[in-house]
């Protein structure tokens, strides 16, 4: 019996699913809610997974298939939703793996993000980069950004997507799409040419390689707002990948540089809902603030936790901080939470406000809740934030190191 592969996307969509998934040997399944569901019906033969590979990828695909081993190509049904589609061969047999990508692009209100992102993009010029791993909803972070963008700021956006995931319609923004592989031959060459195209704001899909993150940061540098993704884990992480992944003499030169490229790293993972249908990011949030740089320009990465805990006034949170707000907020229940943290006890004393001085200040802050309470007849006296000298207001707008840091983070 063959597959049909539109019905099977439609049935995708309609069960909510955020992938589908097609092995030889077992039913087609989908992953609803982060849980791996059967679907109903008979396992997929070799010859059924060799039909469904012809309807998705057409003959060139699945020559260019059995050439390469591994593809990537984006697949539309019509009036239904795009797809970004994986195909590939493990033990010998074909494999394939469907992400879906709603035809409208989501926004930061209906994604429930930190108001703080909208912020970030701001900015004139430096990196954003959007980490965690792999089905995170990295990709619709970015779709968020750049659609905010699109109805918010008059800018030109040049993507270049491995597929392209989800399509944009121009509205104050010029947006010009490029697909690797049928729009451009390489990254490399995207990259090179992408300067001569006048853009505002880049989009690279990801920086894959120490060639990519150099011209990332050289474009940043340069005048421009790049967003990009790695699959990293949090922000300490991501800062120990960029700088490890250059040889060690060159390292100094590229924490200088990136001290003053970088603008923002937000880091997330999936958590379930307490309603118990659908996931919600929770986001760890670095903001390059002076301190920050100072930190990056001096190895000093292992301080980078602390400066998110204490960099409320930036609206930088820490993931435990992240979660705190969520369970608060009834998004999602302590249970996950605990399970989730790298530091359930801290997780736990925050939840029930066993903190004190600049961790409680940076949970309150990052929660929207009260700051810690002061001795009866005493005005409160917040310590100033990273980088701001005692007796100094901070606020306004300020340039360091050719990046614009604006009121309010």
């Amino acid at each position: 019996m063959m597959i049909d592969m539109n019905q099977l996307f439609s049935q995708q969509i309609d069960r909510r699913a955020s992938d589908l998934h097609l092995k030889v040997g077992r039913p087609p399944l989908f992953r609803i809610a982060g849980e791996m569901v059967p679907v109903p019906g008979p396992p997929v033969t070799a010859e059924t997974m060799e039909d469904a590979l012809k309807q998705v990828l057409g003959p060139h695909g699945v020559a260019k298939l059995k050439q390469e081993g591994e593809i990537d190509v984006a697949y539309m049904v019509q009036n239904v939703a795009r797809f970004r589609v994986n195909c590939f061969k493990r033990l010998g047999e074909w494999g394939m793996v469907a992400r879906a990508i709603p035809f409208k692009p989501p926004t930061f209100e209906k994604m429930t993000m930190p108001a703080v992102l909208k912020d970030l993009l701001t900015a004139p010029q430096g990196m954003i980069l959007i980490t965690g791993p792999t089905g995170s909803g990295k990709s619709t972070t970015l779709a968020c950004m750049i659609e905010h963008l699109n109805h918010t700021q008059p800018l030109h956006i040049v993507t270049i997507e491995d597929p392209v995931e989800f399509v944009y319609t121009d509205d104050k923004c010029e947006i010009n799409q490029r697909q690797l592989g049928s729009d451009v031959a390489s990254l490399r060459e995207a990259l090179r040419r992408v300067l001569r195209q006048d853009p505002d704001v880049i989009l690279l899909g990801e920086m894959r390689d120490q060639d990519t993150i150099e011209m990332a940061m050289h474009a940043a540098e340069t005048g421009h707002l790049v967003l990009s993704t790695l699959h990293t884990n949090d922000a300490k992480q991501t800062l120990d990948r960029i700088i490890g992944i250059f040889p060690a003499e060159a390292r100094d030169h590229i924490r200088s540089m990136l001290s003053q490229t970088l603008h923002a790293v937000v880091s997330q993972r999936l958590m379930r809902r307490a309603a118990g249908h659908g996931r919600v990011a929770a986001m760890e949030i670095l903001v390059n603030t002076p301190n920050v740089k100072e930190l990056i320009v001096e190895g000093k990465l292992g301080e980078i936790q602390k400066a998110m805990k204490e960099g409320g006034f930036y609206r930088m949170q820490t993931f435990n901080q992240a979660y705190a707000q969520l369970v608060q907020s009834n998004l999602i229940t302590e249970e996950e939470a605990i399970k989730t943290s790298a530091n359930a006890n801290e997780l736990q004393m925050m939840l029930r406000g066993i903190l004190t001085g600049a961790d409680a200040a940076a949970a309150a802050k990052a929660a929207g809740g009260p700051r810690p309470s002061t001795p009866a007849g005493s005005a409160p006296q917040p310590a100033p934030p990273p980088g701001v000298p005692p007796g100094q207001k901070p606020g306004g707008d300020t340039t360091r190191g050719g990046l614009k840091i604006t009121r309010g983070f």
